[in-house]
């Protein structure tokens, strides 16, 4: 039998778990011990239950009695849902038209203002229509430094912020140890919808993406650029060796005006799961800082 969970930290602690897991919403209202259920009585709740829920459609926050008084560990008021005013058009696998159209929306932004409102208009990602949130940046656009990540998890699809979970209380933690801030950076992600579920971006949804954030570099134009993880160094880099071996060395980020020094390093989510791998971050980030008083 599983251990019984009791106390308020515990159940937080579970709660967490869940959303972090990508848990959204709850199948039932009442908990079910299906370890007590006979086989009968299992197909029983079985039949009762509603089906699950339309991926399309608008999910909110689970308030069920069995989590009463405890909020989920949100940071600030979520944004508003920008919801499509019609039903998205086509959710098929993407072509290479929605990749040109893509490249043709991204490079006819002038500024970062005009990127945010072309990406919040595209409908060429089948991400956009089952993301809570556009997440397209945070910090200062004119920064010397450029943080970039994969995707949004759920902290971030809700408020529609990069980096605001616990991912990102550890990236504001290791700014301020060289002395930033996201005052004195800027950070964005490869992709700017939550997958659903948490999952890993498609080959398709990454490559219609790409144009986005390229240009969204390419507008911030800051001096250093640091992919955070092996995802974005990959899709960035366009490369295939692991990040282990890209981390920590100076590289040039063409962006089609000029060159931008860049240096990857170690996803903050993964410092969370190895924590003895932090030291490796650290030697980035005093080199970065030593770029950075040079």
């Amino acid at each position: 039998m599983p251990r019984e969970i009791g106390t308020t930290a515990e159940l937080a602690d579970l709660l967490r778990f869940y959303l972090e897991a990508g848990v959204d919403v709850a199948l039932s209202e009442e908990p079910v011990d299906r370890f007590a259920l006979t086989e009968t009585q299992a197909e029983e709740v079985a039949r009762a239950s509603p089906p699950p829920p339309n991926p399309r459609r608008e999910q909110q926050p689970i308030e069920t009695p069995a989590f009463a008084g405890i909020a989920p560990p949100i940071e600030a008021t979520a944004r508003p849902r920008t919801t499509p005013s019609r039903p998205p058009p086509n959710l098929a696998v993407p072509s290479e038209a929605a990749v040109m159209a893509a490249r043709e929306a991204a490079v006819t932004a002038e500024t970062l203002d005009e990127l945010r409102a072309a990406l919040a208009s595209f409908e060429g990602c089948n991400l956009r229509f089952t993301a809570t949130n556009l997440v397209f940046a945070d910090g200062n656009p004119e920064a010397r430094v450029m943080f970039v990540g994969e995707a949004p998890g759920f902290d971030e699809d809700m408020q529609g912020l990069p980096f605001v979970g616990r991912s990102g209380q550890l990236l504001d933690r290791m700014l301020k140890a060289i002395g930033l801030d996201r005052t004195t950076t800027y950070i964005a992600n490869v992709i700017p919808w939550r997958p659903p579920g948490n999952r890993d971006p498609s080959p398709q949804e990454t490559e219609i993406c790409r144009p986005f954030i390229e240009r969204q570099i390419l507008l911030a134009d800051p001096d250093f650029l640091v992919p955070l993880g092996g995802a974005s160094t990959k899709q960035l880099f366009r490369t295939t060796t692991g990040i282990t071996r890209l981390r920590g060395a100076w590289r040039d980020f063409d962006t089609g005006r000029r060159k931008i020094r860049a240096m990857a390093t170690l996803h903050p989510a993964y410092l969370l799961r190895r924590p003895l791998e932090k030291k490796l971050v650290w030697r980035d980030l005093l080199a970065l800082k030593e770029a950075l008083d040079a």
